[in-house]
């Protein structure tokens, strides 16, 4: 079990999490730019890029580094001492939990999109009792509506979630973070899209043409979401 951080981390540091994590995805080809079409998220937003976080659980140098990192800054922003479990989302944020659980000690649950039985704890799996204090784990977050569904489970169970931590999160909608303040959540990531595009710069990944589209997407990504056939606003 690794020992929890007895301070906050420094914004450099943060800053070469966030660059380490992005290398390593664009490294193992975690992030796709669209050819002839753009992809639709589950949002229905269009857009030019896709990254696709899962693919971190066949990469053990990879995983076991990234596991480090989101247990350094699950006890610098969040506090181990403020967590008394790790509740994996899902299907995706299942695996990530289990060894931010087995990093941190802590014991863990998952919860599920849909329930499965009557009741509030249809929708949890594993051991909980009302006023345990948990930690909602996710491999990425877009909008950030799945995540407010996920917590809003646990909180009808009785469990008390105020943090969720991801390896991703696209950090390009205004939306996001009223809907998580009106919430009462805070989301804390590895790295975004800003993160993935400034490395990509710096280590000459995709072509000019490929970068320049996707900055024009983080830039106004529902106004490019408009312009590609996609949604126009998002639905929380």
């Amino acid at each position: 079990m690794k020992e929890p951080l007895s301070m906050s981390l420094s914004a450099q540091t943060r800053r070469e999490i966030a660059q380490i994590t992005a290398l390593a995805l664009l490294d193992i080809h975690a992030v796709e730019v669209a050819k002839d079409r753009p992809f639709i998220l589950s949002s229905g937003v269009a857009s030019p890029v896709y990254i696709d976080v899962r693919k971190v659980i066949s990469y053990p140098a990879v995983r076991e580094k990234l596991m480090g990192f989101a247990t350094d800054v699950i006890d610098a922003n969040v506090g181990r001492d403020q967590i008394d479990a790790i509740a994996g989302a899902e299907t995706a944020g299942i695996p990530f939990a289990a060894w931010i659980a087995f990093e941190t000690g802590l014991p863990m649950q998952y919860v599920r999109k849909r329930a499965q039985g009557f009741g509030p704890q249809a929708h949890i799996e594993g051991v909980w009792e009302p006023g345990q204090r948990v930690l909602l784990v996710e491999d990425l977050t877009t909008d950030g509506a799945s995540k407010l569904r996920f917590c809003q489970a646990l909180r009808a169970a009785g469990l008390v979630v105020k943090d969720v931590f991801m390896l991703f999160q696209y950090d390009i909608f205004a939306e996001t973070g009223a809907a998580m303040d009106r919430a009462g959540i805070r989301l804390h990531e590895l790295c975004t899209w800003a993160d993935i595009l400034d490395v990509a710069v710096a280590h000459n990944r995709f072509t000019k043409q490929e970068r320049d589209i996707i900055a024009a997407f983080l830039k106004d990504p529902l106004g490019w979401s408009t312009d590609h056939g996609g949604a126009r606003s998002l639905t929380f």
